[in-house]
């Protein structure tokens, strides 16, 4: 007879996810057997004459890849839907598949569901930026232009640059460690920020990992996304820590790799002392590389 599981190890919901979540309106499209879950903010007399600010979460995440940058953007006068992508936070598992391909068309039939033939902005972060791109590569009229954010899967890098901890197997205090160190090798530049404003960071990865249903993803470490980027015909824009570690020495490749890459490339922005979760530890800095690159892949 096989021991029994450790108890996964929890934190309280943090209160900035909480006062987020009673901001939200939330909606649902089919996702399989189950239902892909959006949240939408902003809302209101005057948004509708701005296509929908679409934003994509990362891999073993949720909406809350977000949760530092949705007020700013409301603030700057956009209507901002978030979807738990198929197989992480609240939303069903995708009916085939468990990688970025699998997710595409429950995604696609959400925005025309939503949308109608009215195109998004869309912003993809890590895996929800490969996704994004395999998403316009199959269905290039559902946004009027992408910006990419600590992308994967654009064929620069030789071999994986971060080896992660397992924390499964552990009990409570183990898995939270095992928390923190990835959280340090991958997410974020500075450390310091793991538990600072109540345990944000910890909070929401701990919250995030205990809801992936898709662990076995590969895509991220191939080319994939710098070949579908080469069927995206809207404007395309990055966004990337300096010391992403996704990267590291190779990130200086990656414009090259992006002007190769896509028809209609309009630059990379390189945002200094952040790493991958870069709209999380650098989020003033962030908000006004991502908002001056929608502005000006809209004119």
């Amino acid at each position: 007879m096989s021991a029994p599981l450790p108890t996964p190890a929890t934190l309280p919901t943090p209160p900035a996810v909480t006062a987020l979540q009673r901001q939200a309106r939330r909606l649902a499209t089919p996702c399989g057997d189950g239902e892909l879950v959006w949240h939408v903010w902003g809302e209101g007399a005057g948004t509708e004459v701005t296509p929908p600010l679409v934003l994509l979460h990362g891999g073993s995440g949720s909406w809350t890849h977000w949760v530092r940058n949705i007020g700013a953007l409301v603030q700057a006068g956009r209507t901002v839907w978030v979807p738990d992508l198929p197989g992480f936070g609240d939303s069903a598992s995708p009916p085939q598949g468990a990688d970025a391909d699998a997710v595409v068309e429950p995604l696609a039939q959400g925005l025309r569901q939503l949308f109608g033939s009215r195109p998004c902005d869309l912003v993809g972060f890590s895996f929800g930026g490969l996704t994004a791109g395999l998403l316009l590569a199959a269905h290039p009229r559902l946004a009027r232009q992408l910006v990419l954010v600590g992308a994967p899967a654009m064929g620069v890098v030789p071999s994986r640059q971060f080896v992660l901890k397992a924390w499964r197997h552990l009990e409570a205090p183990g898995q939270l460690a095992a928390h923190r160190y990835n959280l340090a090798a991958l997410m974020l530049q500075d450390p310091a920020l793991i538990d600072t404003e109540e345990g944000l960071a910890l909070g929401l990865h701990v919250a995030n990992v205990l809801r992936d249903r898709m662990p076995r993803r590969r895509l991220a470490h191939t080319d994939a996304l710098a070949r579908a980027l080469a069927h995206v015909p809207c404007p395309v824009h990055a966004i990337y820590g300096a010391t992403d570690a996704l990267y590291r020495e190779w990130i200086a490749a990656l414009q090259g790799a992006y002007e190769q890459a896509t028809p209609d490339f309009r630059g990379l922005a390189l945002i200094e002392q952040a790493g991958h979760w870069v709209q999380f530890e650098r989020p003033d800095a962030f908000h006004a590389a991502l908002l001056q690159a929608l502005e000006a892949g809209a004119r």
